[in-house]
């Protein structure tokens, strides 16, 4: 089984990578992430992988970023199953239609839920911390905490 992580990760955090560690312990994964041309980002893509490079370089996965449906990138790189975070109901509501839409597609969804000590973690919480002048050194690892 190859699991395929998409996400913005902008920035990564820390509930990312518990995420990423916990899904290379079930198999190959590849970590991408997703371009939107019409959204700008806090951190420039490259910027976003080359910080998940540096902070999963002791996991067996790959990062890359792609555009496109991550149906047809999953399908790209041998992808059979997308790796996704719960750390509400909200999640899960939001989620459950896509996977339930990926799955017509022939690619199935793993939900891994959020450890309790990151399940107030999200890019935009972090992005609206660093906004406000707070400390991130307990919701981002090092190497991102020093761009951020």
């Amino acid at each position: 089984m190859h699991l395929l992580f998409p996400g913005s990760f902008d920035p990564p955090h820390l509930g990312h990578l518990d995420l990423i560690r916990r899904a290379s312990a079930l198999g190959p994964v590849t970590v991408a992430v997703a371009i939107h041309p019409e959204k700008s980002g806090f951190l420039p893509v490259a910027t976003r992988v080359d910080l998940l490079r540096a902070i999963t370089a002791d996991l067996p996965v790959t990062v890359t970023s792609y555009t496109g449906a991550t149906v047809h990138f999953a399908r790209q790189i041998g992808a059979t199953t997308l790796i996704r975070g719960l750390r509400h109901g909200q999640d899960l509501e939001a989620e459950r239609p896509l996977a339930v839409l990926n799955r017509s597609f022939g690619i199935d969804t793993v939900f891994l839920i959020a450890d309790p000590a990151h399940v107030h973690l999200s890019s935009s919480t972090v992005r609206a911390v660093r906004a406000a002048g707070l400390p991130l050194q307990d919701l981002l690892p090092p190497a991102v905490a020093a761009v951020c």
